[in-house]
């Protein structure tokens, strides 16, 4: 029987195929330790890892997680931040897509100044804009509501500027052939742009949603009622002056992740494309 024998070329790109894996795997275990921690700390039993313990793999459990659940009003917070998230979510995709589809689709005086001053937004730090932000939800008497933290971030530059790119891509014929089929400009989003735009829609869902879910800055500052906390804000106040009781903390952390990585894999194959669509690496 004779065997083939490998080139060295094809050596060499099997060795660098191998350190490349070795290279990657690297990197995964690196992203994917804080992670593991938090989940063994979240599962350790109360107090047993004071002193800088670590978490024994026997005394993992559920009793962590459920005593946090029944000691503070994590649900409660759970609510207001899907609530929050939800609606959020809903208004920024609707208000980002339309932005886009001006800025990528229509002809007016000024496009390219509009789109230079939303993309110059981005590098504004967001705590700048604490102060204007909370004088204008005051001014509407919106503070300690829902709408204090909803509405201020409703339209994302960021969302705006990716909205553009991926519908640049779509061919500006198709638009004209539904004109000239009688459609006006809201059935041309309707009926041409958003069926094409679902890649897109996926991937501003999952952005908008991760960011109004973990946000913590604006709503410690908007909102003054514990009842209507997000979890972040909640989980904030679970660190004690003198001491932090971790596996508590950490469990809520746990729970609050769960939602953004259920959606994330849900929404995974749509994400990808959407974000190799609109020309963003």
């Amino acid at each position: 029987m004779s065997t083939t024998t490998a080139t060295p070329t094809e050596r060499r790109e099997r060795t660098g195929r191998r350190w490349r894996f070795a290279a990657l795997l690297l990197i995964s275990l690196v992203w994917l330790f804080p992670l593991v921690w938090m989940t063994l700390t979240a599962l350790s039993p109360p107090g047993s890892l004071v002193g800088g313990g670590l978490p024994r793999l026997g005394d993992l459990g559920l009793t962590t997680v459920r005593e946090a659940v029944a000691t503070y009003p994590v649900t409660t917070w759970a609510v207001n931040s899907l609530a929050i998230a939800v609606v959020a979510v809903v208004l920024t995709v609707v208000v980002d897509l339309l932005a886009g589809y001006v800025l990528a689709k229509r002809r007016f005086p000024g496009r390219a100044v509009v789109l230079m001053a939303i993309v110059a937004t981005l590098m504004i730090p967001v705590q700048v804009l604490l102060i204007p932000q909370f004088e204008l939800v005051a001014r509407l008497g919106w503070v300690n509501s829902y709408w204090a933290v909803i509405v201020p971030r409703s339209a994302e530059a960021f969302g705006i500027f990716l909205a553009r790119q991926y519908l640049m891509s779509i061919p500006d014929e198709l638009l004209e052939a539904a004109r000239l089929d009688g459609a006006n400009q809201w059935q041309v989003f309707t009926r041409v742009i958003l069926p094409l735009a679902r890649p897109l829609v996926a991937v501003l869902v999952v952005m908008t949603f991760m960011y109004r879910w973990n946000e913590f800055a604006w709503p410690l500052v908007a909102l003054r009622d514990p009842d209507l906390y997000t979890l972040p804000v909640g989980l904030a106040f679970l660190q004690g002056q003198y001491a932090t009781d971790y596996p508590t903390l950490m469990a809520g952390a746990l729970l609050s992740m769960l939602p953004i990585l259920l959606l994330f894999v849900v929404a995974q194959r749509f994400f990808v494309a959407g974000l190799a669509r609109s020309g963003l690496k």
